[in-house]
Order: structure tokens, then sequence, then C-alpha cells
């Protein structure tokens, strides 16, 4: 979202104001940081190990009481977190018009990825600006029901901020990179990994595991895994990986640091969404440890491959990744389908045009 507050805080057309649930505290802070923003309203509402009913229903009533504070005619979601469910909520209570940023993603399942893929089917429920990054999205949303007019294909808000910051990536992040991590002065391969969905809990993180541990081994490589700081992610990932001398855990990174280290990986396996629209901009394959993505332009377009939780599936897709070049080469140089840095200067105009219409 840093990049549509940046667009839209130098439109002489619009007033914006920031509101932070702080879903995510740390996360959130270096994000904020990165991108030089100050919310005008913090909820601070995260809690140690929150559960989601707690957490949306603290969100859904700080969300209300700053909206009846400030009275906004739009209210601006982002993807389909539990705030951005809450907060959609909020708004339609209300009677506000609802945009939402990263509109009409489908993975078909409700239970993967789960809760997210229910958040956004509601969220579009409440909303009047459809913000869809792809023509896919598109049409999951006409699908819907939703009219046309509603939608804006605007390209991913990811690949802005990407592209905003990989210049810096490629210079003061590795520099503090190579200061920080030994490993990088190894010259192995590095393996980048980012697991953290909730319906890969239990037997899912306990695959995920055995796999890096048999790519580190059989393939030379240096596996490195920012770990979430949930609970349920940090300790079996652990216990089964700590103290393996090819395998580095570390905690979450910095966003600057991550697209640092992301530069400098062979490959990328990951459960996140947003990182499948982010590795193709740096000509990273990406093996995705899930069994469904709401994202199926990467999958179309050869610069993803599903893997799911299967650990015979993740060794097999990371050997052909190291031992075939051309297979290698092909997902490398594939077209990102996401977008050309231009979706928040698209968001700003539509939004521009609502308030001459207003």
């Amino acid at each position: 979202m840093a990049p549509v507050i940046l667009e839209l805080g130098a439109s002489d057309q619009i007033d914006i104001r920031i509101c932070v649930t702080a879903q995510h505290r740390a996360m959130l802070d270096q994000a904020l940081s990165l991108f030089e923003l100050v919310p005008d309203h913090d909820l601070d509402l995260m809690q140690h190990d929150q559960t989601l009913e707690a957490l949306t229903s603290r969100a859904l009533t700080g969300v209300g009481a700053i909206l009846d504070i400030e009275k906004p005619d739009v209210v601006l979601v982002h993807g389909d977190t539990s705030t951005t469910l809450a907060a959609s909520l909020a708004a339609f209570y209300r009677r506000v018009s609802v945009g939402h940023v990263e509109a009409g993603l489908r993975s078909g399942s409700l239970a993967a990825p789960w809760p997210e893929e229910m958040n956004r089917r509601v969220v579009t429920l409440t909303t009047r600006y459809h913000f869809a990054p792809t023509d896919s999205a598109r049409r999951n949303l006409l699908a819907e029901g939703v009219p046309d007019q509603h939608i804006h294909v605007t390209g991913n808000t990811v690949i802005d901020a990407l592209l905003r910051t990989v210049a810096r990536a490629r210079l003061a992040g590795t520099e503090n990179l190579l200061q920080r991590f030994a490993f990088l002065a190894e010259g192995r391969p590095l393996v980048l990994v980012t697991g953290h969905r909730r319906e890969n809990f239990g037997t899912g993180f306990d695959n995920i595991c055995a796999a890096l541990i048999e790519i580190a081994e059989h393939y030379d490589a240096h596996v490195v895994y920012p770990i979430h700081p949930n609970p349920n992610v940090k300790g079996p990932v652990e216990r089964r990986l700590a103290g393996n001398p090819r395998i580095s855990l570390i905690d979450p990174l910095e966003y600057l640091h991550f697209i640092a280290l992301m530069d400098r990986a062979h490959f990328v396996i990951t459960d996140s969404g947003g990182v499948q629209e982010e590795a193709p901009s740096l000509g990273k394959p990406v093996l995705v440890m899930r069994d469904t993505t709401e994202r199926p332009e990467a999958v179309q377009a050869g610069t993803a491959i599903l893997v799911g939780t299967d650990r015979k599936a993740i060794v097999r897709e990371a050997g052909r990744l190291f031992t075939d070049k051309v297979h290698y080469a092909r997902m490398a140089g594939a077209i990102n389908p996401y977008g050309d840095g231009m979706a928040a200067g698209r968001i700003c105009r539509a939004l521009e045009k609502h308030e001459r219409h207003a």
C-alpha cells in the first residue's frame, strides 16, 4: 500500500489519512520506516499469540472509531488480511465507499489460503472500487457479479514498491547483508525460503523442513529462512532445522534487506503471495509451497511451479533448478505478469475521477 499512499499524498485533489492496526507490529514498523510514512492513527492492536477472532473484533471496533472521527468519503484497504476484512466491514456499516487494492484474487478454496480466501471474498461484497491487479482477477470479479464499470485493472502495487526499492537494495542492502551474514561469502548457491501459511501448520511444516534439509545437503546449497514470528511456525522450524550448518534461520528482515537477499538467491521457495509476484521481477524462479494459488498468472507465465508441501515434489523441482540450465533459464526469463510499476498512479487517477464526480 505504500506506493498508493505516496501517490495519493502528492495529489492536490485528495486529502489522505493513514490508519494502521499493527496486526504485525515489527513488520509494520519496518515498512513505515523504509517508505518514510507516519500514520495519523496507530491502533497498536498486536498481542502475543493473538487469536483471529480477538484481533478481528479489536480491529473492527478500533477502525470504526477512527472512521467516526475522520468521516472519510472512501476507505482504502489492501489484500486479504484480518485488518482488511475488519476495516472494510467498519466502512460498510457506516455506508462509506470501500476501495479494495489487490481485488479479485481467488484460489477457489476456502481452506487455502485460510482464512485469507474468505476475507477477500467478503471484502468484495463491501467494495465499490475494485482495483484488480490482472485481467484474471477482473474476470473473477465479473463472475461474481461485480459490475464491470466498478473494476479498474491496475497492475499490482507490490511491483511499484519493489521497483522503488531494488536499486537501493543492490547498494546499501547488499553491503549490509555481507556484513551481517557470513554465509554469503561461502559461494554456495543460495535458496531463499519463506513459509508461514496456517494451512501448512503441523505436518506441512514437517515435510517442508525435511525437504530443505535434503536440498541443502544433496545440492551443496545454502538455505536461508527468515522465520515468521508466529509460534506455530517458529517453534517447529527451529526444532527441525536449527544447528544445520547449511541452513541459516534468521529473524524477519526489513524489506530493503529482504529484497537484497532475494536478489542474490538462485531461486525462492515460498508460500507467500507477495513473494510470488516480487521474485519474477528479479528473475528468480519460484517454487510455491501450496496446492492452489490465487496468483495463477505466475504459474501460467512459467515463473512459478506449485509443489505443495510434498517433500518429494519440493526436492524434485529444486533439483531441476540446480541441474537443468535450460529449465532454469526459461523460468528466470519469463515475463512477470503482475505489472509495470505504475499501479499506484492508476489507482490515484481513478479516485481523483471519483472526487470530480462526487
